[in-house]
């Protein structure tokens, strides 16, 4: 037959065990201390017990959970990692107050004695050499914790902290999920603003390559057809994360579209960067803004006219000679009274112009080296001759000899407009390839 005290031995076991699923389980941090707390009390045949955490940055325990105290008594004040029994609690020993009416290591002796203990056991939690905080337990009678109730306490403390430290991995491990599926998103927000298919436009070759990353880095361009002899390109670089930067991403080219559609008609190109740039300043938070290059080709004139706004410059191949387009201004969102120049020149046949983010120039080898814009002039002489499809897959190829397999954390957008009459004599029966878009 069972006795009384094989009863309570086989309900503390019992006991220790459930606080042991909370270690091995995936809980809320809170549900955790609330549910140790209780099991505390039981476990030990207490009283009360109360739950400090320690935060390091603020140098205090910060109570998380009691059981068996009034909500007065939880709000008693702060306690920090100097006070005598939390110190000695932390130097490893198990601290007994028998009598906190009269020990002078008692900082709240008042609120104590209305809540009506007398007795105190603070022992720490500890994982890894590392304390957590401290776990305490309460009764109304004195001299009420001996030795056995020391051990229970200490196993007690020890599965706490194991149950402490696996619901803050669990937590962390849920937000770090919680900001993959938000990287995700914003991939795909960011994938859809990439035009499907090049222009197919007289008179014009034009091939672009797009290679995301496993970061979002906010790569955007487009194309707009104004007429049968115009086309506007632009390409952009969203500085942000995320989906705010895609967001972001997305209006911008609603707006850039919107003015280069209607705003080329009634509106000189300075006018509509002025535009841009002030739709930018409203909707960008502190720390974000947008690069933009932005051109406008004329195949009847001839002409080249574009602005770079704190872009990486476009570079204009004509035979062997390379030539900087960088003229501009700053970045768009920062400024809303920024003034910017425009620029027109010749683009005559045989002409390329080649546009590209960061992500180009700045990919890595094993040995930490970018690429650089050296690197890339070589290679645009080396293919300048090219059509843009091959032209733009030329680039890619030299650059890949120099960063080899290295993983990249950029995007890498280029785009390359060549001029030839030839090209797209009945644009209106032409099939344009789809643009290349190859993961890193």
């Amino acid at each position: 037959m069972t006795t009384e005290v094989e009863k309570q031995q086989w309900q503390r076991e019992e006991e220790i065990y459930q606080i042991s699923t909370l270690a091995a389980g995936s809980f809320r941090l809170q549900e955790v201390l609330d549910r140790l707390a209780e099991a505390a009390v039981r476990v030990t045949n207490t009283t009360a017990c109360s739950i400090r955490l320690l935060d390091e940055e603020a140098g205090d325990l910060k109570m998380r959970s009691t059981y068996g105290l009034s909500q007065a008594y939880r709000d008693k004040g702060a306690v920090t990692k100097d006070d005598p029994v939390v110190r000695e609690a932390f130097r490893g020993k198990a601290v007994v107050l028998d009598d906190m009416r009269i020990d002078p290591r008692v900082q709240y002796r008042a609120e104590t004695i209305r809540e009506g203990l007398i007795s105190q056991l603070t022992v720490a939690m500890v994982f890894r050499d590392k304390p957590l905080g401290v776990l305490r337990l309460y009764s109304p009678e004195p001299n009420r914790f001996d030795e056995n109730a020391i051990r229970i306490a200490r196993l007690v403390a020890s599965q706490c902290a194991v149950a402490i430290t696996n619901a803050r991995l669990n937590a962390q491990a849920i937000e770090g999920a919680q900001m993959a599926e938000q990287m995700r998103l914003a991939a795909v927000v960011q994938r859809r603003m990439i035009p499907e298919k090049p222009p197919c436009m007289k008179g014009l070759d034009v091939h672009a390559f797009y290679q995301p990353c496993y970061e979002i880095g906010g790569d955007l361009y487009d194309f707009l057809q104004i007429d049968d002899h115009t086309l506007i390109v632009g390409i952009a670089d969203v500085i942000g994360k995320g989906v705010p930067a895609a967001i972001m991403m997305s209006m911008f080219r609603g707006t850039l579209r919107a003015y280069a559609d209607g705003g080329y008609g009634r509106h000189s190109m300075q006018e509509v960067i002025g535009k841009l740039n002030r739709v930018s300043c409203r909707e960008c938070r502190d720390g974000e803004f947008i690069t933009l290059f932005i051109a406008k080709i004329d195949t009847r004139a001839n002409t080249l006219t574009f602005c770079n706004c704190g872009h990486e410059p476009g570079l204009l191949c004509k035979g062997k000679e390379l030539i900087e387009l960088g003229q501009g201004g700053m970045v768009l969102g920062v400024m809303p009274n920024a003034e910017y120049s425009i620029q027109t020149v010749d683009f005559s046949e045989d002409d390329i112009l080649l546009l590209y983010t960061d992500g180009l120039i700045d990919a890595m080898n094993f040995q930490g080296e970018s690429w650089g814009k050296d690197r890339l002039a070589e290679a645009i002489r080396h293919s300048c001759t090219h059509s843009a499809e091959s032209f733009v897959k030329s680039i890619l190829t030299w650059r890949r000899r120099f960063v080899g397999l290295a993983s990249q954390t950029d995007d890498t957008s280029i785009l390359a407009i060549r001029r030839n009459d030839k090209a797209n004599p009945r644009p209106d029966d032409c099939k344009c390839a789809r643009i290349e878009s190859t993961p890193e």
